[in-house]
């Protein structure tokens, strides 16, 4: 069957399903087949408890074995380590739809549109999730928290309006926006891009929805405003102009810092590089590439980066490598935990459970002395099989106990100092008088050439890879 078809299949079925099956979703259970269009009542997520540290012994699913808020690691509260957050798109707008099938998950408070009321109503239930989990922070997209418009001013009066319900929630639960962002990849206007797209108009219209995804950032006090450019690549050189659109690019974040300092907006812009999907080439692949950008138009000051973890392996890297080079470069601001899978070839964003890989990504964090005012966002999704409520409590507690697992451990190679006095004999050759020269930039070819000739053929040491390992593997 053509792909049209398939997915008018897929329109028809979820259609169906949600006629048939969601409507019986939206009551509370308590309701007793009692469904009406009143607003909600009562607890979001009843029975469900605030989630609490009960240790490594524990059997209940619904506490934390490892993550302790008030722990403190090498000087640090556990939680100021991390700063989590929940990213309200995939905790509160996933469905479990896939390219080959409909949505599986219908939470109880749902009623089938995108209305208004109905955000509003799942914006009261992500503060109950966030204060039920213990967690102080929050990630959007101005998209997925309030509804699109007809026009912009629709749209612009849309998101004020939950905004406004967020702020007032906020205030009561003393919770924060880790990062707000404008959703520039969904909409079809932005099919070729937003900031390099080949139409001027979308290029101002993009620029107009992120002028208020940033007010409104900092309207809910948010520490960091994120641009994650899914469209801003290409699907063929054949038909781009790549130097035009770069440029574009580039103008296009000097008057989001400019927008930034005229409304006093103190918070840290980040970009969030990712190699492909939805686009064959995306501008910002990695790390690397990001700030050679950003180097290039004279911004490397005013961005961070934004690492997300299954980014780093869609480019062939591994989340550390992506974090070491942001470290080094000075521009690590934010990490999106979570993890891909590795028989398959796309973004999956699942909840990251590796403790080798927490371990070494959070040696990058306490090497970087922490990442605020950046943090760790949960940007990770349950799997489409995963559909009961207290499954995304689960979810969330896992990637909290791994990322503290991580911690502990790199704490203990830090403390006990065996790796990295392996690494240091491995460069002791330089810790010499010539070896400082070098370093300085002070030693020129002449130089080095008549010390290779006295010197004569230079002894290799081993590099001593299988102990490293069996140092790390000993701390897991």
């Amino acid at each position: 069957m053509k792909t049209w078809g398939i997915l008018l299949l897929l329109l028809c079925l979820q259609a169906v399903t949600y006629a048939v099956i969601g409507e019986s979703q939206t009551c509370p259970a308590e309701s007793v087949g009692k469904c009406d269009n009143s607003d909600w009542e009562g607890e979001f997520f009843p029975g469900i408890n605030k989630i609490k540290y009960e240790g490594p012994s524990s059997k209940n699913p619904l506490s934390f074995k490892w993550y302790n808020a008030e722990e403190e690691i090498l000087g640090k509260k556990m939680k100021d380590w991390f700063r989590f957050s929940v990213a309200f798109w995939h905790t509160f707008r996933g469905t479990g739809a896939d390219p080959f099938g409909a949505p599986t998950k219908y939470w109880p408070w749902e009623d089938g549109t995108n209305s208004l009321k109905m955000a509003k109503r799942r914006m009261r239930a992500n503060f109950e999730f966030i204060n039920k989990l213990g967690v102080d922070w929050w990630c959007f997209h101005d998209r997925d928290i309030a509804p699109d418009g007809e026009t912009l001013e629709e749209a612009n009066a849309n998101l004020d309006e939950v905004v406004a319900l967020a702020k007032e929630l906020q205030m009561q639960s003393n919770k924060k926006v880790l990062w707000g962002t404008a959703q520039l990849f969904m909409h079809p206007r932005y099919m070729h891009g937003a900031a390099t797209s080949s139409e001027l108009g979308v290029y101002a219209y993009a620029a107009a929805q992120v002028k208020k995804a940033l007010e409104v950032t900092h309207y809910l006090g948010g520490e960091n405003y994120v641009f994650w450019g899914g469209r801003e690549g290409y699907q063929s050189l054949l038909n781009t102009d790549m130097e035009r659109e770069l440029n574009h690019l580039a103008r296009f974040f000097e008057a989001a810092v400019a927008y930034k300092k005229k409304i006093g907006f103190n918070g840290t812009l980040l970009i969030e590089p990712k190699p492909q999907e939805p686009t064959k080439h995306q501008y910002d692949w990695d790390a690397a590439t990001t700030a050679n950008f950003l180097r290039k138009y004279g911004l490397i000051g005013e961005f961070k980066l934004n690492i997300e973890c299954n980014h780093a392996t869609l480019a062939g890297h591994s989340c550390h490598h992506e974090l070491e080079t942001a470290r080094i470069n000075g521009l690590l601001g934010n990490i999106d935990a979570n993890t891909g899978d590795p028989q398959v070839g796309w973004d999956t964003d699942q909840f990251l459970v590796d403790i080798q890989e927490a371990t070494m990504i959070m040696l990058s964090v306490i090497r970087n002395g922490g990442i605020a005012p950046g943090g760790f966002n949960f940007d990770a999704k349950l799997r489409r099989e995963s559909t009961d409520v207290e499954d995304l409590f689960i979810a969330h507690i896992i990637g909290m106990d791994t990322m503290a697992r991580g911690l502990k451990n790199a704490a203990t190679l830090i403390e006990d100092g065996t790796l990295a006095e392996l690494v240091r004999k491995r460069y002791q050759s330089f810790d010499t008088e010539i070896g400082a020269q070098i370093e300085a930039g002070k030693a020129d070819f002449d130089f080095l050439e008549k010390k290779a000739k006295e010197w004569g053929e230079p002894k290799v040491a081993s590099a001593k890879q299988e102990l490293a390992e069996m140092i790390l593997q000993s701390a897991l």
